[in-house]
């Protein structure tokens, strides 16, 4: 139930890991500037929850950062769907290190505009002249992910990438601000009033996959190819030039760098939305909620709840008994949920955790499920053989490993191919 941190790292080095020890809140401080990091729970404004399917280890993550960046009227949710065998490292790892590289970011362009000696203690949520433009957002969010996936490329995560990866959806509200960064197949969701009061949801990200125009466009042209196998032809997946693998059913995620060369990608698509007073609450969730309800549903879900610090964990309950309603004979994906309530926003107290388990215990639960998870993927690689598709499933993101000889021998490749191109320009 709890968030899945790696057993080597539970928590990012700029964390303050004495602190996280002995937080009995399941709360956390970054070390750089005094961010409130949740990695589970509720708190007045914001609740989040994730349940492990019938998959294996939770490869599902979140984390909610109050405070962000140095403004104490930004906070970031987010919530990140990892795959492959190695998916619960890259998507932890995302959700420890993504958000310290987008602060750094966002301080270097407010440094850059002059506004980096701004009081923080000034109540001016309705202005918002100090407020980052969105190019600047759009310019930071993109350097982040981009940067934080090269660091995978370059092995600093200290994991193999090559068949395992992330989604990530990032919200970043400041005042009357929302912007929405997307990578992958993971969504969010605005729930806003209408003329009769009804909740009414609005997507907030589109779900990346390798069939959309504009991807298949990009996938194709770097001989990557697109398509639906026979026994599931609804579902699109990216494959490699020569191989029937690994078939992943997204076109942006963080790693899976088998495919890095042949039209994935780690570019997020970013967004920005003015909000009003007609808005409610966010939702942001991973696959294996929007498999099974339609964004109509999660609205009302989430509206009707008695407590707004019960509604992530309420969405994730009904999407598993929807689950085994509508594919009785289905593996239960791993579900995450974030929940962000726009209205306590605007009157935040300071925030108390209701009830949940101490961040300790939550370490150690993570630690004994990666300790089994990593003996399992060990034995799976040794045989070279890994595979999704072993027992039912619905829908999975990856389905099958290339064989590692032939990743790494188009990986060279790749590199000649581009070190012959550079002198061909030298020579020019």
């Amino acid at each position: 139930m709890g968030v899945c941190c790696s057993k080597d790292k539970p928590i990012y080095e700029n964390f303050d890991k004495e602190s996280l020890a002995e937080d009995d809140d399941a709360c956390a401080r970054a070390a750089e500037g005094g961010a409130r990091v949740r990695l589970r729970g509720a708190c007045a404004f914001a609740s989040m929850f994730t349940q492990q399917g019938r998959k294996g280890v939770n490869q599902d993550a979140m984390t909610i950062w109050e405070g962000f960046a140095g403004d104490k009227e930004r906070i970031l949710c987010g919530v990140f769907d990892g795959h492959g065998p190695l998916g619960h490292k890259v998507a932890g790892h995302v959700r420890d290190v993504l958000p310290v590289k987008l602060a750094s970011e966002l301080k270097r362009s407010e440094s850059s505009d002059g506004h980096s000696d701004r009081d923080d203690t000034t109540e001016d949520t309705d202005d918002q002249e100090d407020a980052p433009s969105f190019d600047s957002w759009k310019e930071g969010f993109i350097k982040a992910f981009e940067g934080l996936d090269g660091d995978f490329g370059a092995g600093r995560a200290g994991f193999d990438c090559i068949c395992s990866g992330t989604t990530a959806v990032i919200v970043v509200k400041q005042g009357e601000d929302l912007m929405v960064a997307n990578l992958g197949d993971s969504r969010a969701i605005l729930c806003t009033r209408d003329d009769k009061n009804r909740p009414v949801p609005v997507q907030l990200t589109v779900d990346l996959k390798p069939n959309l125009p504009r991807e298949a466009e990009r996938i194709e042209s770097c001989r990557g190819r697109v398509f639906a196998l026979d026994e599931e032809p609804g579902v699109h997946r990216l494959w490699l030039p020569e191989d029937d693998s690994p078939g992943l059913a997204m076109a942006r995620a963080f790693g899976d760098f088998c495919l890095k060369d042949f039209g994935l990608i780690a570019t997020p698509e970013v967004s920005h939305r003015k909000l009003t007073e007609r808005d409610e609450f966010v939702v942001l969730a991973t696959d294996g909620v929007w498999d099974v309800l339609s964004n109509r549903e999660v609205a009302k879900i989430v509206a009707s709840a008695g407590k707004k610090s019960d509604a992530a964990r309420l969405l994730v309950e009904r999407a598993v008994r929807e689950w085994r309603c509508k594919h009785p004979t289905s593996k239960v994906d791993d579900c995450a949920v974030v929940c962000l309530d726009l209205k306590a926003t605007a009157h935040k107290e300071e925030p108390r955790l209701l009830g949940q388990v101490s961040l300790s215990e939550s370490f150690k639960t993570a630690r004994s499920e990666d300790s089994e998870a990593a003996a399992g993927v060990h034995d799976e690689l040794k045989k070279d053989e890994w595979t999704a598709l072993e027992g039912v499933s619905r829908v999975n993101s990856l389905l099958k490993l290339p064989r590692f000889g032939n990743v790494l021998s188009w990986r060279r490749r790749s590199v000649k191919e581009a070190e012959a191109e550079v002198e061909v320009g030298e020579v020019v």
